[in-house]
């Protein structure tokens, strides 16, 4: 009993923490706005506030304007993270990707606050934007939460087995799509001669590349005896054992819910259309993308009549 009251505390503590984190990102307000008003009178009417990829100004804006839309840009996505990170925080336990997802919101507003003060110190003393260091961990920190999110709540792997059936669902669309950042990427790599500044346009351009090879090759989901196996570019992405699936049907996908690996918690959707299957188990719910979600059904019809099967022979 001391041990399950003592995991339960911790449980609860982490959760304070989280949220306590999760509030927490809305100092980046205030200390932006102090910025502005520390040095308000020194700074110039008409400011430099966007600069091109070898840190020349190529865009500016009004004194007063540059600190609302440094201040209307944070609280923007504040909104957006807090919104994000309260849904993470009423889950029962809050996972490793739900710290992964704390973490990579401080570093994009970390970004944010960097960018302010960096034009608030080139509008004041000339100090030239350093876009290299963001340029490179940006897509690293990207690649760091997505290797976190698809490390976690994988299940274990199912027991070898034969398949019964086999689907793919891709979206050669949207793998197009995304090759259009890629080649804008490719194009501002083209017009920089800045080596570091460089580098860090080359990883975006890989990151976008990687994105679009994924949408473009798919999920592939194998159906058998013991249960359901969801994988990408060859790598298990997560293992539904057929004793734990209690229900499922085909229902719509709103685009406003995202496209790809989504979902926090207990929650994950795979998808890249607008219809899937909803899969109900007791560790939470699983969303299969495809554009015959009959198929999807049939197949698990499949699976649950073979596992019932193979337990009446065991018995």
């Amino acid at each position: 009993m001391a041990a399950q009251g003592l995991k339960l505390y911790e449980k609860l503590m982490d959760r304070r923490v989280f949220q306590f984190l999760t509030w927490l990102t809305w100092l980046a307000l205030p200390l932006i706005a102090l910025r502005y008003w520390q040095v308000w009178d020194q700074l110039p009417l008409r400011m430099a506030t966007h600069f091109n990829a070898n840190g020349q100004p190529d865009g500016w804006m009004s004194r007063d304007v540059s600190l609302w839309c440094g201040l209307g840009v944070t609280a923007f996505l504040l909104v957006i993270f807090t919104a994000v990170l309260l849904v993470c925080y009423s889950i029962k336990t809050v996972d490793a990707a739900s710290w992964a997802l704390l973490a990579f919101y401080y570093f994009v507003l970390g970004i944010v606050s960097f960018g302010n003060y960096a034009v608030i110190e080139y509008n004041l003393h000339g100090t030239p934007i350093q876009l290299a260091m963001l340029l490179f961990l940006t897509p690293l920190a990207i690649l760091i939460l997505i290797a976190i999110v698809l490390g976690t709540r994988r299940g274990h792997p199912l027991a070898t087995q034969t398949w019964l059936a086999q689907e793919t669902h891709a979206s050669p669309l949207l793998a197009i799509v995304f090759l259009v950042p890629l080649f804008v990427e490719l194009w501002v790599l083209s017009t920089t001669n800045l080596g570091s500044v460089r580098l860090g346009l080359a990883l975006l351009c890989l990151l976008f590349l990687l994105i679009a090879i994924f949408a473009g090759s798919g999920f592939r989901y194998y159906f058998g005896s013991a249960g359901v196996e969801i994988r990408a570019l060859g790598y298990r992405l997560r293992s539904i054992p057929a004793s734990q699936i209690t229900s499922y049907a085909i229902e719509p996908w709103n685009l406003l819910r995202g496209y790809g690996i989504r979902g926090i918690g207990g929650t994950r959707a795979y998808v890249w259309c607008n219809q899937v299957v909803h899969i109900k188990t007791p560790q939470g719910e699983v969303f299969l993308g495809h554009t015959h979600p009959e198929r999807i059904i049939r197949d698990l019809d499949m699976m649950k009549q073979a596992h019932s099967l193979e337990g009446a022979t065991k018995e």
